[in-house]
């Protein structure tokens, strides 16, 4: 398989720290007890049958994030929180803190080397909100976004993968794709894009196998 020509990347979890991650940052930010958050989707999937079941796709990725930050807004004492409350109050005030910075290395030594840059993500804006990702300056790094929250058309339809490929002006075989939700990988791999599962259980291992499938060894990665 040849080196890819273009990086397509997923934004939650991928690009940014996962909520799961951070979630002992979370409680001391909204004064919650030490090991209150205790459901820990994809690091832990045994801890968390409500993600269980949306891998069962009995619900989907969108209602239970709305039902996680329904829960933390009750638990704080505010009611009727949505997914962009939850994420304004647990993210602060800087967007670029929400980055991965080793995956902020990535991109950045990816541009370099002339690599196109895409994010393809279902709920961006939906979960940031526009004003949050205007601020953001990695989103200034990447060639095209497409999001979800505007074209109405989530992964793994196969109509994401295509706007992609489209916009990215490259045959599918040469666009690795890394996503941390497998469905959306099984629909990459439908639309002949190359994949890489991008498991939470082990990011550091994620990462230097995109800078491998990337060539970027040699380049300071």
């Amino acid at each position: 398989m040849s080196a890819p020509r273009a990086l397509l990347l997923d934004f939650g979890s991928v690009v940014s720290v996962s909520v799961f991650e951070r979630h002992r940052d979370t409680e001391k930010i909204l004064g919650l007890p030490p090991d209150f958050l205790n459901w820990h989707g994809a690091l832990d999937p045994q801890s968390d049958p409500l993600w269980q079941r949306m891998q069962r796709d009995e619900l989907s990725e969108r209602e239970y994030w709305a039902i996680r930050a329904r829960e933390v807004g009750n638990a704080v004492g505010e009611a009727d929180w949505d997914v962009q409350r939850f994420m304004t109050r647990i993210r602060q005030a800087d967007p670029d803190a929400v980055v991965r910075a080793d995956m902020r290395r990535l991109i950045e030594a990816a541009r370099q080397t002339g690599i196109r840059l895409g994010i393809l993500s279902n709920e961006l804006e939906l979960f940031y909100g526009a004003e949050f990702i205007q601020k953001m300056r990695i989103i200034e790094a990447f060639d095209i976004v497409l999001d979800a929250s505007t074209t109405e058309i989530l992964k793994p339809d196969p109509r994401a993968y295509s706007l992609a490929i489209d916009a990215l002006k490259l045959p599918a075989q040469e666009i690795l794709f890394v996503d941390d939700q497998l469905r959306n990988i099984v629909g990459a791999v439908q639309a002949g894009l190359q994949t890489q599962y991008f498991d939470l259980r082990d990011v550091k291992g994620n990462l230097e196998a995109i800078a491998a499938r990337l060539r970027l060894n040699k380049q300071g990665f």
